[in-house]
């Protein structure tokens, strides 16, 4: 089997939304002073390579321990848009034709190679999908989608921390995690995927009644 890594690493101090809890891992134990090792974990739920389930932006929506793991793996197409620039809206016109034939449950990731400034300023300015591509997604039978990017919809910058929270700079998230979907954010390694169609895999912790999850997402070649 070949195996490509789509995740950035947790480590503290590691660029976040703004506004989201910092990431701080610390030693809790020790082998040589305890016999075993054992780290204490301080991070939001959004940290890293993540999933957003609907209770992320839908009230009573699905929680992300409750989200069909089948719905998170699966056959994926990978859309690549090159070259795209700093808060560019990407328009349906944009990613149309590479998703002709689009089956059912296919799930989608876009790659506009914008994971290259993660952990740098320039990762908040980075392009945006519009929410008409959320909408034809969801009528083609798409649940799961995934992007290189902080966020499909707009990030407000460090000084507008949780802005973006009230629904109107969420359009993409109020489309398609309304239709019950699960929208991966921060990808990476997309172009590092040689085959055509690979499966992709992107499994939450079991968090009960939470709104997300770190993921370690892959794709691979059975």
């Amino acid at each position: 089997m070949q195996v490509v890594d789509l995740s950035h690493p947790v480590r503290t101090g590691m660029q976040v939304f703004p506004g989201d809890p910092s990431v701080e891992l610390r030693s809790a134990a020790t082998v040589a002073a305890d016999g075993f090792a054992v780290a204490q974990l301080h991070l939001g739920s959004h940290t890293g390579t993540h999933l957003d389930a609907p209770l992320h932006t839908v009230q009573d929506g699905t929680a992300v321990d409750a989200m069909p793991l089948e719905a998170l793996m699966g056959p994926a197409r990978i859309v690549s848009l090159p070259g795209s620039a700093a808060n560019t809206v990407l328009s349906w016109k944009d990613v149309s034709g590479q998703l002709a034939g689009l089956l059912p449950g296919t799930i989608v990731l876009f790659s506009t190679g914008w994971s290259r400034h993660f952990n740098t300023p320039a990762y908040l300015e980075h392009p945006t999908f519009d929410a008409e591509i959320a909408e034809r997604l969801v009528a083609a039978g798409v649940r799961l989608v995934g992007v290189d990017t902080l966020n499909p919809d707009p990030t407000p910058g460090p000084a507008e921390p949780g802005q973006a929270q009230g629904g109107t700079f969420l359009p993409f998230h109020d489309v398609f995690l309304g239709s019950g979907g699960g929208i991966v954010e921060n990808l990476t390694n997309l172009d590092e995927v040689p085959w055509p169609e690979p499966w992709f895999s992107a499994l939450p912790l079991r968090l009960e009644g939470l709104d997300g999850s770190p993921v370690r997402a892959v794709a691979f070649k059975p």
